[in-house]
């Protein structure tokens, strides 16, 4: 029995995809059609890609990129099933933080925050960084990754690489907005840069700086020091004049949130 094909309007309309959504799918060769008429170029699919092209629109909306997508499709449903379920528990954490996020945002600033930021004058240091793109989510494996290789470059150049660890922020880092951000350690001595390793200056500069007090080490509430820190200088008519960044080890604290300001 010969084969029946069906135009692409047909078969959209049979498996809910629009002809915008079809035509990318086989551009992208998630749902190719079976065949191109030589004559007219139209395409033509058969009725057995329909499972395929249907479930491809239940995943997509779901809000998943296309090439997760693509990946899911070509799964069993067992394997499919257990993608889905750890990739909803991951999507309502993130909803989970992002109302923490919204209700930090709704407070005052906490008034024992404020009253622990303190200036500090901070000399001239070498440092050896690395910079990444990255959403919060990342950041800690950034963080942890990068100190571990920049620390074991300096003691391959026959240095200590027990400087302090800082964390430059360009932006703000959310759970779904990728920011640079550059992870650096101090030293002192001669090292080359390597690989994705560079090295640079941090100029001596005036730092307002607060320790950053136990269970506010995360999102959202280390949003709440941030805020304090940036109130704090406003109070005292100072201008915040670089990026602000986190040292490690703080002063009585895991770290410290700074900003460099001046009067």
């Amino acid at each position: 029995m010969e084969k029946k094909f069906l135009l692409a309007g047909e078969f959209g309309a049979a498996a809910r995809l629009s002809p915008k959504a079809l035509r990318l799918y086989a551009e992208l060769g998630l749902l190719p059609p079976a065949r191109i008429d030589p004559g007219t170029g139209y395409r033509q699919y058969t009725a057995d890609q329909l499972p395929r092209a249907r479930l491809l629109a239940r995943l997509r909306r779901l809000g998943l990129p296309l090439a997760r997508i693509g990946h899911l499709a070509d799964l069993t449903p067992q394997a499919r099933a257990v993608e889905l379920r750890g990739w909803l528990h991951g999507q309502r954490e993130l909803l989970d933080e992002r109302a923490a996020v919204v209700e930090a945002m709704q407070s005052p600033v906490d008034g024992s925050l404020l009253a622990a930021v303190a200036l500090r004058e901070v000399p001239v240091a070498k440092v050896l960084c690395r910079t990444r793109r990255i959403a919060s989510g990342g950041l800690a494996d950034l963080v942890a990754t990068a100190q571990r290789d920049i620390r074991a470059h300096l003691r391959a150049s026959g240095l200590p690489g027990d400087g302090t660890l800082l964390v430059f922020f360009q932006d703000l880092v959310t759970p779904d907005s990728e920011s640079p951000v550059e992870v650096a350690v101090t030293f002192e001595g001669s090292a080359e840069p390597a690989g994705d390793l560079y090295i640079r200056l941090v100029p001596a500069h005036t730092a307002a700086y607060l320790p950053v007090p136990a269970g506010y080490e995360d999102l959202p509430e280390i949003l709440r020091v941030y805020d304090a820190v940036e109130a704090w200088t406003e109070a005292h008519g100072l201008a915040c004049t670089g990026h602000p960044y986190e040292s490690y080890p703080g002063t009585g604290a895991r770290f410290d949130v700074a900003y460099p300001v001046a009067a």
